[in-house]
């Protein structure tokens, strides 16, 4: 039995995992991928912190805000703000390897909807030198972790945590594991739209619907966030560094359309706008040079070379928004405490009110390792007891596992999930309806009804990943269900969220949209 047990393994996770082990806690760190593969890796541009004399807390507080079309929690927010420059100096107490300014001090670059330069960054590798360098501390102290396990359901009664049903991907065993707490740091869901998403494959909110299923509260799910630049076709993130550090956004004939620093939300409308009336849009950094170029954005240079043999000094770089970014999650308050009691949520799989309805770019980055370390410092163990047995939660996830290998299959839910992410992305993406909204409920529907129908066909015991990938699709199924009734119940628009057919803004939703367990069945 453990003290902690910790769903992912991205900053969040690890920020959480480092602190309570450094508490002197009995932690594993529990993950679906290998360590160094989560969505942390793909935050390329910065992570925002007050540490220039010119800036300020409260402008960075008002920038936020703003961003988060004022839904956000004001009180989250100035916790992540004020806390901005200490989880720099903790990072870089660690070892993240930050860019220098001529002076040696940490190099900050503006991001799209910020009044400063306050991001700081590691060239554009920030998510993924932090995370290295979480890992590498997190091996230093001894943490455990256990790779290629899914969480299937938390393990709670009366309205406690206590433990976690897992799926050993490389065996298909089913197990149960205790502990006094639970933490979910499971990531976003954009796999919901498959195929237009930045997301790697593994974003397919495992953790969001195992907290529905313990009665948590989903928040805000309709807040998705579309980011402005993915390469066209293959949907690579290129990271919004290209925009700070002076690129341009233009049509064929190199005419600029949009103020590239506003807002995400802002920009990518603006792009799809141009889309959907047949014209194409490209990235321009041709007047940044190759030497700054290679310099202050290696990662998308080679990108741009490998997938479309483009040269960011010679060619324009076509581009497209994509699925990015998750702004609802599990309900939290700003101490992580979901509504069951020992079960705490963090990093993008949690809503704490920080984003609101359009995340600020540099933001998440600061978020998910503020909260992972005040979360940790907060947990506490003493009262919990467990009692050593076999519990429902796991001894039913067990059967339902054993069960697949056993039933006849109707429809190929591939087919199914390569369709979901498409109608996904048109119907319920950067523009939305009541009309596009009710088609996509209606067809969401009709697979959930057939859910049985779907099951897996390879019968292999040893790393069956069509049994993982049937788990996801059944996740991504029924968060496209919340993600459509959410979007139908704001009838206005707001940040990431825009009806086409109630196109302002309305003082009667200023405020955080709210599902639960029981509203699936409607």
């Amino acid at each position: 039995m453990y003290d902690v047990i910790i769903i992912g393994s991205g900053a969040s996770a690890l920020s959480c995992a480092i602190t309570l082990k450094q508490n002197s806690k009995n932690v594993l760190v529990l993950s679906k991928v290998s360590n160094t593969q989560s969505q942390t890796a793909q935050a390329q541009g910065g992570i925002n912190a007050v540490i220039n004399a010119n800036d300020s807390v409260q402008s960075h507080v008002n920038d936020t805000f703003k961003s988060a079309a004022y839904v956000g929690d004001i009180e989250s927010i100035k916790f992540m703000c004020e806390n901005g420059s200490s989880t720099i100096s903790w990072l870089n107490d660690i070892g993240v390897p930050f860019s220098r300014d001529e002076n040696n001090n940490i190099a900050q670059r503006k991001m799209g909807g910020a009044s400063f330069n306050r991001a700081c960054y590691s060239s554009d590798y920030t998510g993924l030198k932090i995370l290295q360098t979480l890992f590498d501390t997190a091996l230093k102290l001894g943490i455990e972790f256990k790779d290629d396990h899914m969480l299937l359901n938390i393990i709670s009664e009366d309205s406690v945590a206590k433990g976690v049903s897992v799926l050993n991907i490389i065996n298909t065993e089913v197990s149960q594991i205790l502990s006094k707490s639970v933490v979910i740091a499971s990531g976003g869901y954009g796999g919901v739209y498959h195929n237009f998403t930045t997301n790697s494959s593994a974003s397919t909110g495992d953790g969001q619907i195992a907290a529905l299923n313990a009665s948590c509260e989903l928040e805000n799910i309709e807040f998705v966030q579309f980011h402005p630049t993915a390469l066209k076709d293959n949907f690579i993130l290129i990271s919004e560094s290209a925009r700070g550090e002076g690129g341009y956004l233009v049509t064929k004939d190199g005419s600029r359309f949009v103020d590239e620093l506003k807002a995400r939300d802002i920009v990518a409308r603006e792009i799809y706008k141009k889309q959907i009336s047949g014209e194409e849009v490209y990235l321009d950094l041709r007047h940044l040079g190759k030497e700054k170029i290679l310099h202050l954005m290696p990662q998308e240079y080679k990108l741009c070379l490998q997938f479309h043999n483009l040269k960011m000094e010679e060619d324009l770089i076509p581009i497209t928004p994509a699925s990015h970014y998750s702004m609802g999650g599990i309900k939290v308050n700003i101490d992580g405490q979901t509504n069951i009691k020992s079960l705490y949520a963090v990093g993008e799989c949690a809503s704490n009110g920080v984003h609101g309805a359009n995340r600020l770019g540099g933001n998440s980055l600061l978020e998910i390792v503020t909260f992972g370390r005040h979360i940790a410092s907060l947990i506490n163990i003493d009262e919990i007891k467990i009692e050593n047995k076999q519990y429902k939660t796991y001894l039913d996830d067990k059967l339902f596992i054993e069960n697949l290998f056993n039933k006849d299959i109707k429809y190929d839910f591939y087919k199914i999930k390569d369709e979901l992410g498409k109608l996904m992305f048109e119907n319920a993406g950067v523009f939305r309806n009541e009309k596009s909204l009710l088609e996509s409920l209606g067809i969401v529907n009709k697979h959930i009804e057939s859910i049985d129908d779907f099951g897996i066909s390879d019968q292999s015991k040893t790393y069956n990943t069509n049994l993982k990938e049937y788990l996801e699709f059944k996740n991504i199924l029924f968060l496209s269900k919340v993600i459509i009734k959410s979007a139908l119940s704001r009838k206005e628009s707001r940040g990431a969220h825009y009806r086409t057919d109630f196109d302002k803004q309305d003082s009667n939703f200023n405020k955080a949209s709210l599902f639960i367990k029981g509203d699936l069945n409607e």
